[in-house]
């Protein structure tokens, strides 16, 4: 037969002493904005700051070449899909144009 006490650690998750379990900065960060984008995909992302700031905008705000060299929106697809650090710095900036 358990304890009593051992009953009580296993109602705590097994983190002991009823401490809660933190997650780093920037996994919580990431899934903040994983769910601000729930239901829009990249192509809708990629077409909104397009309309916003045109590729030559885009293409100052985040320097990658498919926004500056012969832009289109197949092209930037297979590229953001491919890159995640910059599919990451796209939907950052989308974020932080909806604030505006």
């Amino acid at each position: 037969m358990k304890s009593p006490s051992s009953n009580r650690n296993n109602r705590q998750g097994g983190e002991g002493h009823g401490r809660c379990k933190m997650e780093a900065p920037g996994k919580v960060l990431s899934a903040l904005s994983a769910n601000q984008l729930h239901g829009i995909t990249l192509e809708m992302i990629l077409e909104q700051l397009v309309a916003r700031y045109g590729w030559e905008g885009l293409g100052r705000k985040i320097r990658i070449r498919c926004f500056t060299a012969d832009p289109s929106i197949k092209s930037s697809l297979t590229f953001l899909r491919k890159t995640p650090w910059a599919r990451k710095e796209v939907e950052e900036l989308y974020l932080r144009s909806r604030k505006k």
